[in-house]
Order: structure tokens, then C-alpha cells, then sequence
């Protein structure tokens, strides 16, 4: 039976004290007591890949006798999907929450405090990838992954315009887009008028921040001109492309689009590599990377680090059982083959040689490093990502000759309606 059908924008009102049902549900602990059950893990469209899949899920079923039945979802219209699950009597055990989300559905009671397992777990982990699992000093989920966006270059197109190696600055980089766009009949850059990730990581790279505290609330700050300047440079690489003004990079994939051969390159996930590849397996053989590079070589184009932490629905009649799981998801080995597999940025020093691995996460490690950050880590920041997105039609708009003065005016009070639901 339902709890309540809870909106996403709402999802601080969810019943809070959620959490406090209980951490473990009467489970059992070790291999007799869990023998036979089933344990339902939400993981998000391309976030968990094939081996990593395979080899967690044999773990973990020799260590606890029990099953993980993996439940795909996408990531359109997630929130409210999840906000809905979460509230009722019998949620899935695990969830995926982006990591700029946790800090809400926590406040809300909908998370079980995890206290001490990551300790046990991840003592190693860079504290910068733990930082959006934690909610007043308390720990509500793990971090899962969390990488950050290169270049995705298709090397024959490169050759065929000419160029040798890679740009190390930002005009480099736009005088490649130049030579491939007057001696290719190829794109030089496919990119959709809405990467909003993309564009979040130009306004860190300006040290803009996207809300602002006024009057003890929290407000809109698309306004301030260093969001502006972000977004100039957004609309400088836009204009190399000929990809939509008003869809995202997943409307269509863009990685399907990079796959037809016909496109010099895309701002990208490591991950999207597969994804290209599963299109059209003849396009591996042409696929490099490379880190997106900034205005000096010294320091690379400013990029959001984007991932997901693990969490325990605290609804959830499996408790005990998930956090079983998150010691085998999260163990040392299965985060060096998310780096491997996936192209993921490694949590720990000790992982860096898994990254080497994976030229994609070799691209992303020195703007991880330099220019990373992440989007505000504030409850409230979950309701401003919903659909629709305001953020992403501020950026079609000013893409469509709107001044981002004028642009952000336009919906300043619809994230400022959002920011302040409690």
C-alpha cells in the first residue's frame, strides 16, 4: 500500500522519520540467514557495466546466499519515479541517487543512516567523493562513481583535416573545430543547445555560483555576469555544432549520433564510449580522448563532477542485507573495474593505475584534479533539476539571441519558487 504519491518538487515533505524504521528489519546476518532472498537494486540507464554487473552480482551472492535483481530505470522523470518508491511500504533495498541530490531525499527521511560503513568500507576514498554523502555529519549513502566530461574525438576525421595530436587551450581546441569544419565534409563538434552539465562545468571554471543566499533564502544567481561568462563560452562551442538549441545530449544519444562516423567530436562521458560502440562496432578503432583544455594549458576547461552514490531506502524490509551489498559494490576491487570498464574517476590514490587503464579516465583525471566541482550540495537543489529544467531553458533561450541578463530574469522565479519548498 502506498504511502502518499510524493512529487519530486515536494520531496522534502516526505514523511520524515522514514529512516528511523530500523537498520536492519529483523534480518539475520551472514550466509544462513540471507540464503534464498532476493535483493532489488535501482541503478540508472548505462551506470552499471557488463562485467562489473556480472562479477559484483556472483559476490555477492556466494557471500550472502541471496540474489541482486538489477532494475534499470532512466533517468528522465527519475526524481519523481524515485520520490514515489521511496515513500511507500515496499521500496527497492538500494537506490542510485545522483550525487547532488542525496542531501534532499535524506532531509526528507527517506534514507537510512549508514553510520560507520564507510569507514569499513572506503577508508581510502577521497574525501571530495564523500562530501555529497553526508547530511549534517552523518552518513546517508556511498559513493558510487563520479567523473567529469572530455573530448570525444573521432581520429580518422582529425587525420583527414590535418591535425596532429591534441589542443592543449581553448583556442587550439576551437582552431581544430575550424579545420575539420573547412576540410571535412564532418561536424566538427555535435553539441545539443541543453548539456547542461557541460555548461555547469564552465560556470565553475568562471567561479560562478548557480544560487546565492538573500535574506536567509536561498535564491537564483544565474543573473551574476560570471554565469554569464560561462555561458558565452557555452555559445562559443555551440556554434561549431548544428545539433538542436532545445534537447539534450540524450535527446537523441549523442553518443549515436558520434557512432554514424559523421562527427569530429562530442563533450562526453567516458561511458558513452560503449555506448557508440554498441551502435556501430566498426567506430572503436577511431575513438581517442582527450581533456577539455581551458584557456591556458595549465589548467583545463572547468568541468562538474558529476556521479551517484548508493543509498538504503529506509523503508526498506532488507537493510541489513544492503549494506552487505554495498561492502561488495564498493569494495576496492569493483571500484578499480567501474575505472576500468567505465571510465570513471578513481576514488582513491591506490586506483590511479586502473585509470590508465581506461583512456577516458586518464583524459578526466587532470580536470578532476584542477577544475572540478559540483552543482550546490543544498536539499533544495533537487527541485531545480526537474523537469523541466529551468536552467536548460535559460541556456536555449540566450542560445536563441535572449542576453543572459534577460535570460535569467525570465526564470528567476521559477527556481526561486523551487529553492524555496521545504
Amino acid at each position: 500500500m502506498k504511502r502518499g504519491l510524493i512529487a519530486a518538487t515536494a520531496v522534502a515533505g516526505m514523511l520524515v522519520g522514514v529512516a528511523a524504521c530500523g537498520s536492519g528489519g529483523g534480518n539475520a546476518a551472514g550466509a544462513d540467514g540471507f540464503k534464498g532472498r532476493k535483493l532489488t537494486v535501482w541503478v540508472m540507464s548505462g551506470s552499471n557495466p557488463a562485467q562489473w554487473t556480472k562479477q559484483v552480482s556472483e559476490q555477492f551472492r556466494k557471500k550472502t546466499g541471496a540474489t541482486v535483481d538489477f532494475k534499470v530505470q532512466q533517468w528522465n522523470g527519475i526524481q519523481q519515479k524515485l520520490s514515489t518508491a521511496l515513500s511507500e511500504d515496499s521500496p527497492p533495498d538500494v537506490v542510485e541517487i545522483g550525487n547532488t541530490q542525496t542531501a534532499a531525499y535524506a532531509k526528507a527521511g527517506a534514507l537510512a543512516e549508514l553510520g560507520d560503513l564507510k569507514k569499513e568500507i572506503g577508508s581510502d576514498w577521497n574525501d571530495a567523493f564523500n562530501k555529497a554523502s553526508l547530511v549534517d555529519g552523518k552518513q546517508y549513502a556511498l559513493p558510487w562513481y563520479a567523473g567529469n566530461r572530455v573530448v570525444m574525438y573521432n581520429k580518422k576525421i582529425w587525420a583527414r583535416a590535418g591535425l596532429k595530436g591534441t589542443p592543449t587551450t581553448r583556442s587550439e581546441l576551437f582552431k581544430a573545430f575550424d579545420a575539420i569544419k573547412k576540410k571535412t565534409d564532418a561536424e566538427p563538434l555535435y553539441l545539443p543547445g541543453q548539456n547542461w552539465y557541460f555548461f555547469d562545468g564552465l560556470t565553475i571554471g568562471t567561479g560562478a555560483d548557480l544560487v546565492k543566499k538573500q535574506g536567509g533564502r536561498w535564491v537564483s544567481n544565474l543573473g551574476d555576469p560570471k554565469v554569464a561568462k560561462a555561458m558565452d563560452l557555452y555559445r562559443q562551442y555551440q556554434a561549431f555544432s548544428t545539433a538542436p538549441k532545445n534537447k539534450d545530449e540524450a535527446t537523441p544519444q549523442q553518443a549515436e549520433v558520434f557512432a554514424k562516423g559523421r562527427t569530429g567530436a562530442v563533450i562526453a562521458m567516458g561511458y558513452e564510449a560503449a555506448t557508440a560502440v554498441k551502435a556501430n562496432p566498426e567506430i572503436k578503432k577511431d575513438i581517442g580522448f582527450f581533456t577539455i583544455p581551458g584557456e591556458t594549458a595549465d589548467k583545463p576547461e572547468g568541468v562538474f563532477l558529476g556521479g551517484s552514490n548508493f543509498a538504503v531506502a529506509g523503508m526498506g524490509k532488507n537493510q541489513e542485507l544492503a549494506k552487505e551489498f554495498l561492502k561488495v559494490a564498493l569494495s576496492k576491487q569493483n571500484d578499480g573495474q567501474m575505472v576500468k570498464e567505465a571510465g570513471w574517476t578513481p576514488k582513491s590514490a591506490d586506483l590511479a593505475g586502473a585509470a590508465q587503464e581506461n583512456p577516458a579516465a586518464a583524459a578526466a583525471a587532470p580536470a578532476a584534479e584542477k577544475s572540478g566541482g559540483t552543482t550546490p550540495l543544498i536539499p533544495q537543489w533537487a527541485a531545480v533539476e526537474n523537469v523541466p529544467n529551468p536552467v536548460k531553458s535559460y541556456m536555449t533561450a540566450v542560445l536563441g539571441g535572449k542576453s543572459p541578463a534577460d535570460a535569467a530574469k525570465d526564470i528567476a522565479s521559477e527556481i526561486n519558487a523551487r529553492l524555496a519548498k521545504q
